[in-house]
């Protein structure tokens, strides 16, 4: 008896949120600095709904953690993204190279 691909991408999203609330124990959600994303000097893209589903690595504390995302805003080296996990939504600002686009994400 096969398993209903919808009913394994509920499992992979609770387990997901799961994660995302074990991390966030570890610290609070770090995100780039004013410094660090120069919004004076460089122009930023804020991407109207729906937004771009992507994948993420994003940091709580000292711990990592891999996420199903929404691309929010960018600049040229950075990406604001969004996630939920829970009743929870999570919103930073990540170096654009830990951010890649997946057309496959049906689940943020």
């Amino acid at each position: 008896m096969g398993t209903s691909k919808r009913l394994a991408d509920h499992y992979d999203m609770r387990s997901q949120h799961q994660a995302i609330l074990t991390a966030a124990r570890s610290g609070p959600l770090q995100s780039l600095t004013d410094r660090e994303l120069a919004l004076r000097e460089q122009p930023i893209t804020i991407y109207p709904q729906p937004y771009r589903p992507v994948r993420a690595w994003v940091r709580f504390g000292p711990e990592a953690i891999h996420v199903d995302a929404k691309l929010a805003r960018s600049t040229p080296t950075a990406a604001g993204i969004e996630f939920r996990a829970g009743d929870t939504t999570f919103r930073c600002w990540v170096w654009g190279n830990a951010v890649s686009a997946d057309d496959d994400v049906h689940r943020v």
